[in-house]
């Protein structure tokens, strides 16, 4: 199942298959060797059941639905009715069945989405990495297939990348706090959009950070993220495609900095491939040093995780990933009077980034340094996690603080490791971001389908 949602949805249309035939492939997915540890609870019975009410309302004269009863995966965040949330912790191992789904949930079900099962996760959502030792890792499935090590799945949003990846699922639901869409999408060769915060609601979605945390998508192609978009914001979109010829690209140098010689290559051979197609592409100098300041107490993420957490560990603590709640309890020390100031500076920086940016297009750097390093290590070190952590969420982190938003595409030749280009607008430029991804999709094309140049 390489083709994307949106081919799936054509081949339903001309009636060359249909839904429960789609779902036989992804429940065999999920249920195979490549999905251990990817679903903390699955909804396989319900999926079935979804797409074959697909198929008889089809029969039956109806219109195909926007997501034709095909396989999506949630993120164990968002309230599925009748299902807990607990997102992967064992902390949450009584948490009450959800009465209702979150609206993001509703928005897919509505829109004909058979919801396939709950994703494991970085633990509350708090890592860029994707390792969980409650319910174990899931492996990269990708990196296994090339190397054959035990690499990373990128993280939060970990179950949900590796289950379209393997054809489990057509997309997954997940949340971007800091890079949690799109580092497991770059990591996986898969597309990961992360739009403006307040364009996708997030009631009915366990929270790490209220200011930062974003609601959006992995697929496998940008019309299939423009797709899931539409259905998430609830709103279509209006994409009006610019030549690449006037388009102006800004390379932030700070974000070029300890790339690994896998991506540097890839990122250097998809600058050239986009200069080729017309793109003007030039250094753009921002005020990204200032985002230390920013963060130096743990940011949004710390006192907004504290707030929602400090009774759980008052009396659960022992139930939490030790690296988790060390993060969350960072917030304890942020005072009243810091967090308010918090907001304030980071509002005078997004003007200044936007006043920065002036005149370019998008920015354009990696999604990640490196590629998915191997779990082994981050396992035994907390030094090495804690620095691979900062190191997997450097570039993306700065456009949640931004309150942009950014694409992730694969930009890697047949046989090399997954690397992604990250695309990035500051806020509600979604439509116009959307349009060139599409573009830049189709000039990366010979180098990611052929390995040209």
């Amino acid at each position: 199942m390489h083709h994307d949602l949106c081919s799936a949805l054509a081949q339903l249309r001309d009636g060359s298959t249909t839904a429960s035939a789609l779902m036989d492939l992804s429940l065999t997915a999920a249920r195979s060797e490549a999905a251990r540890h990817v679903f903390v609870r699955d909804f396989f019975p319900q999926a079935a059941a979804a797409a074959d009410a697909a198929d008889a309302l089809c029969r039956a004269g109806a219109p195909l639905q926007r997501l034709g009863g095909l396989a999506i995966s949630i993120k164990d965040l968002f309230d599925v009715a009748g299902q807990p949330s607990t997102a992967a912790s064992a902390s949450r191992h009584d948490a009450d069945t959800a009465s209702e789904d979150a609206l993001a949930v509703s928005r897919l079900r509505r829109a004909g989405a058979a919801l396939i099962g709950h994703t494991n996760m970085s633990e509350f959502a708090f890592s860029g990495l994707g390792l969980n030792p409650h319910h174990g890792t899931p492996l990269n499935p990708v990196s296994l297939a090339l190397d054959g090590k035990e690499r990373i799945p990128g993280g939060s949003t970990s179950g949900g990348a590796v289950s379209v990846a393997i054809g489990a699922a057509w997309a997954a639901l997940g949340s971007d706090t800091g890079g949690s869409i799109r580092i497991p999408a770059a990591l996986q060769g898969l597309v990961g959009f992360k739009n403006t915060a307040r364009l996708t609601p997030a009631s009915g979605c366990l929270p790490l950070s209220q200011t930062l945390d974003t609601v959006c998508a992995i697929t496998r192609s940008v019309r299939d993220a423009i797709l899931l978009h539409e259905v998430l914001s609830d709103a279509p979109l209006h994409l009006s495609r610019r030549s690449l010829t006037v388009t102006r690209l800004g390379i932030p140098a700070q974000l070029l900095e300890a790339l690994d010689p896998t991506v540097a290559l890839a990122f250097e051979r998809s600058v050239r491939a986009l200069r080729e197609a017309g793109v003007c592409i030039e250094p753009v100098d921002l005020p990204i040093g200032e985002m230390a300041n920013l963060q130096a107490q743990g940011g949004f993420a710390a006192a907004e995780s504290w707030a929602w957490h400090r009774h759980a560990l008052q009396s659960r603590e022992s139930l939490y990933d030790p690296r988790v709640a060390l993060r969350i309890r960072r917030g304890a020390a942020i005072s009243a009077a810091d967090y308010i100031d918090l907001h304030a500076a980071r509002q005078a920086w997004i003007a200044r980034m936007q006043h920065a940016m002036q005149g370019f297009d998008a920015l354009v750097c990696p999604t990640v340094p490196t590629v998915a390093p191997e779990i082994g290590p981050l396992l035994a070190s907390d030094e090495t996690f804690f620095a691979t952590n900062a190191l997997m969420l450097r570039n993306t982190s700065l456009i949640n603080m931004l309150d942009g938003c950014s694409i992730s595409l694969p930009c890697q030749a047949p046989g090399e490791m997954p690397v992604g280009l990250m695309l990035s607008c500051s806020a509600l430029q979604d439509d116009a971001l959307l349009a060139l991804a599409m573009q830049v999709e189709q000039a990366l094309a010979p180098i990611t389908r052929n390995g040209e140049r």
